[in-house]
């Protein structure tokens, strides 16, 4: 079995076949002891390290699973689509050696933590609003905070012609404030924050249930671990 070095990279779950090519340009990934040149294939049996760590194949590292479960740093301006005739699209940007498609969505304007997966079966589930499943943001607005607006937020706010679930709002600086929903009703954050007269500037989502956004830098990815996988969906005995 022979594969091009770069889907080799991705399909080992250490980025996409874009960051792979930017990697193997700037001399951080070797084949076999020698520096890696755009173009190289890899076959069975051959050692491919990056930053010299050696890289190890998906199913070595994940006990075979069955589907891909990553965590994306998404960066403003990237729209959550599968539609690859929309430029900018998610599916594009992450640019994943199998087909995968974001749960659920984050605005175009907005960034932060959004995950993707190629297991379709589990996608209803997690987005099931009686679930409750919990997703934390930290927001920029034009105005200080006041404690009426962060009380007024948390009971819920009319929009789309339905109240808003009751929420978690937290203080976190004279223009900002940290708050966890339940639901995720299209624009949301920004329709709950307009209706108190205040205009978001910056939206970044940190942790989806059990997921946190971590040390992923802006357009990063990572492969979720077992244990991540666990907490997200307690009740599946195989992904």
């Amino acid at each position: 079995m022979t594969m091009r070095l770069n889907k080799y990279i991705s399909e080992c779950g250490h980025c996409s076949r874009r960051e792979a090519d930017r990697l193997i340009a700037a001399r951080k990934v070797s084949l076999n002891g020698e520096v890696a040149r755009i173009g190289d294939t890899w076959a069975e049996g051959d050692e491919v390290r990056v930053d010299g760590q050696p890289l190890r194949a998906r199913s070595a590292a994940t006990g075979a699973r069955k589907h891909v479960y990553i965590a994306l740093y998404k960066p403003v301006g990237i729209t959550c689509t599968t539609e690859t005739s929309v430029k900018g699209n998610i599916v594009d940007f992450v640019d994943h050696a199998q087909r995968i498609f974001p749960i659920g969505r984050l605005d175009k304007d907005s960034e932060g933590l959004i995950l993707l997966t190629s297991n379709g079966d589990i996608v209803n589930e997690l987005l099931r609003s009686e679930n409750n499943h919990e997703k934390e943001y930290l927001v920029g607005v034009n105005r200080a905070v006041t404690d009426e607006f962060l009380s007024g937020m948390a009971r819920g706010v009319r929009i789309h012609g339905q109240m808003t679930k009751p929420c978690r709002t937290q203080k976190i600086a004279r223009f900002g404030f940290r708050i966890v929903l339940t639901q995720g009703l299209n624009r949301q954050i920004r329709l709950m924050a307009a209706a108190f007269g205040y205009r978001v500037k910056q939206l970044c989502r940190v942790r989806i249930v059990n997921i946190k956004l971590g040390n992923l830098r802006v357009g990063q990815w990572r492969n979720l671990s077992d244990a991540e996988l666990r907490g997200l969906l307690p009740q599946r005995s195989e992904w």
